[in-house]
């Protein structure tokens, strides 16, 4: 243990160990176990930075503003859409049963649990993940980060740590716009072939959502900013081979950052079941 902490290059050499140790596994296991060791180190690092001065308030607001603001039409679209097609899919169902009158219940609920928080992560892990892995990505292979920290500016702390908690805070606040949308969605689709009238259909609406769809929602909203925001900054960080690493970084924090969302939803639901 002394010798590795005494010596750099003990450690380095124990480093290249592993890393060739990993190349008698397939190819796919291989990336699969490096990038998520690399986001482990990632996200211990912006852990550790996250509370050192100086705050960097005012660029957390700026890129709040960037990535939150940036995202609301397509967010709004997206959700205003599948509330309309959600609606029109499940209200042929419900007639058959005789339960029409569930529809603003079922939909409610359904928005508010899932579609809302899980359609919002997905635009934002294909529009804001790979927006921050190229933008980063470009920044790394032009120098950039680079000469930030030679003039002296900790470029962690400026470029990952406001970006990542600056998507971490704006996603449920997306999220919650997007519920709002997706609702209004759900009463036009209700009315294309049905007749219900705006007041009913609210109450109808908020009278059945509880606390325990919305606190469930809201926690993994935040999980899933985080995810999306650290996978596009490690992505872009790590960036190599020039201009062409720049679109493969894009284009990996994209499918990284879904999975994450989807993989994040599953455990999210499993707990959320094991206390209801």
């Amino acid at each position: 243990m002394s010798r590795v902490k005494d010596d750099p290059s003990a450690a380095t050499d124990n480093k290249e160990k592993k890393i060739d140790k990993l190349k008698y596994l397939p190819e796919g296991i291989e990336n699969i176990l490096l990038t998520s060791s690399g986001l482990f180190q990632f996200a211990a690092n912006f852990f550790k930075e996250l509370f050192k001065k100086p705050y960097e308030l005012k660029e957390i607001l700026n890129q709040a503003y960037r990535l939150g603001y940036g995202s609301l039409l397509l967010v709004g679209v997206s959700s205003f859409i599948m509330g309309i097609v959600f609606t029109l899919q499940t209200r042929p169902t419900l007639i058959e049963f005789g339960a029409e009158s569930y529809i603003p219940a079922m939909v409610s609920v359904a928005i508010i649990r899932e579609i809302g928080p899980v359609i919002t992560g997905m635009i934002c892990a294909g529009k804001v993940g790979s927006g921050i892995g190229a933008e980063l990505g470009s920044m790394k292979v032009t120098e950039q980060i680079d000469a930030m920290a030679v003039s002296g500016t900790n470029p962690f702390k400026y470029i990952v740590v406001t970006r990542v908690l600056a998507m971490t805070l704006a996603l449920p606040v997306l999220v919650f716009y997007a519920d709002f949308v997706g609702l209004i969605g759900s009463f036009l689709g209700a009315n294309i072939e049905g007749n219900i009238s705006i007041e009913l259909f609210f109450i109808e609406s908020i009278g059945a959502i509880s606390f325990a769809d919305i606190v469930p929602a809201t926690i993994k909203s935040f999980f899933f900013g985080f995810a999306i925001a650290l996978v596009g900054c490690y992505k872009g960080y790590t960036t190599s081979k020039g201009t062409v690493g720049v679109g493969m970084s894009a284009n990996s924090a994209v499918v990284v950052a879904s999975l994450l969302v989807f993989l994040i939803d599953l455990i999210a639901v499993q707990i959320t079941q094991f206390f209801i």
